[in-house]
């Protein structure tokens, strides 16, 4: 049965596209401008390849026999996500708000990608909208997967991320981007996803390291730094896409965020450099790159609401938070095996906190004034959103890890453990 039920999923997914094949609407005349499509085109691909970035960035961390197995759980959402999104997920995501309560859309109204055909969202095709916020929930459940790389089965990660998806991403991103969302409304501010994608990631990372416990040996030097460099360059390359384009369209707003996204990483990979250098460490690669990361995803739910002199402040600030909590967790058993709390989740509650300080509607008429510009309001929204998410992206994590678990065991055996999940989990070495 165990070997059935997958393929026949696939199967059922078939079927649903024989009985739903899609019609294409007439699009009124001058709805769609071009610049703004050919930019949202070009951010959708960029978004995309910081996923295989994602899995450089993380395998060159892990040990040797465990790398194949690490990058895969990152490649494996492209495809499994999408297969996700396309029949239900950018429905609920983003479909009418059901019963006003600004959680969860209809997944009726764009059923099997239903209504995106000749439809148009803002001055871009919905079908192109769909896929570029697909890339968002691809890479999101990746991000989870460093903090429980080296143990994890391959089956009941796949269960894990797929019940992720429909009970965590899926309401998060409704309740902060649909114009109906709870959080929208109430007026939180996520340009870009620092509340969706890194704080619902992070905090599922935090509960995935201590559900799952430690390694039988935690201590271990990473297998290809170089790999490590070349997925901080992916990710930062992508990230313009994940940034700028979420500006949905070719104009002023995607350059500040441009600018500002650069500035950010930039400024937090010198400060992680030149903290560490305080603490009597070796400046180093790994640190660097780390560094890098945390800037660009602390910027993310500022990058279109704050000045670039703003941006140089987050991220100086969110390299010396992440890196003194990774120092923090070093001190713990908590086994965070790449440290995705630390540096997701803690720079993106960082860049929350810094929107509700540096956002200004000089930058942006559609934010708000931060508490830099003299107004609590936004501060205080941001602080009310940041305890509620964290405590939902948490317990919600903690309890589907429990479902999966009960469903397919999460942990391999310490033999397997022992032998490597490349060799025990896909049969395959690097």
């Amino acid at each position: 049965m165990k070997k059935i039920f997958p393929f026949s999923l696939l199967v059922i997914v078939v079927v649903l596209g024989l009985l739903y094949p899609g019609a294409k609407a007439v699009v009124p005349a001058g709805a769609i401008d071009k610049a703004d499509t050919a930019w949202l085109l070009i951010s959708t691909a960029l978004v995309l390849l910081m996923t295989p970035g994602l899995a450089f960035f993380y395998g060159g961390m892990v040990r040797k026999k465990n790398v194949i197995s690490t990058m895969l759980q990152s490649f494996v959402c492209m495809g499994l996500i999408t297969i996700l999104w396309v029949v239900f997920g950018f429905s609920m995501a983003f479909g009418e708000d059901v019963g006003g309560y600004g959680f969860l859309g209809n997944p009726s109204t764009f059923f099997m990608m239903q209504n995106t055909l000749g439809v148009s969202w803002g001055t871009i095709p919905v079908v192109l909208f769909a896929m570029f916020q697909l890339k968002f929930a691809v890479i999101t459940p990746a991000l989870i997967t460093g903090a429980f790389a080296e143990r994890i089965r391959f089956n009941s990660y796949l269960i894990f991320i797929t019940l992720f998806i429909v009970v965590i991403y899926i309401p998060l991103a409704h309740a902060t981007w649909h114009p109906e969302g709870y959080f929208f409304k109430y007026g939180v501010l996520d340009f870009a996803g620092g509340t969706v994608v890194h704080m619902s990631a992070g905090w599922a990372a935090l509960a995935s390291a201590l559900y799952l416990k430690k390694r039988t040996n935690p201590e271990h030097t990473p297998a290809r730094v170089s790999y490590v460099i070349l997925g901080t360059g992916l990710l930062w390359f992508g990230w313009f896409g994940f940034n700028a384009g979420s500006a949905l369209g070719a104009n002023e707003l995607a350059s500040t965020a441009l600018a500002t996204t650069t500035t950010a990483s930039a400024a937090a990979a010198m400060s992680w450099i030149f903290f560490d250098i305080l603490l009597g460490k070796k400046p180093s690669a790994v640190g660097a790159c780390i560094g890098a990361v945390v800037g660009l995803v602390a910027i993310t739910p500022a990058a279109g609401f704050v000045t670039v002199s703003s941006a140089l402040v987050i991220g100086i600030i969110a390299a010396v938070v992440s890196n003194l909590v990774v120092i923090w967790r070093s001190k713990t058993g908590i086994d965070d095996t790449l440290d995705v709390f630390p540096c997701h989740g803690v720079g993106g509650m960082v860049g929350m906190l810094m929107t509700g300080i540096f956002a200004t509607k000089s930058v942006n008429g559609a934010g708000a004034e931060g508490l830099a510009f003299g107004d609590t309001a936004l501060f205080v929204k941001h602080l009310v959103a940041l305890v509620s998410v964290s405590a939902f992206a948490f317990i919600g994590s903690f309890i589907l890890l429990k479902v999966t678990d009960i469903i397919s065991p999460l942990r391999v055996s310490r033999e397997e453990e022992e032998l490597g999940l490349d060799a025990t989990q896909h049969d395959e070495a690097l």
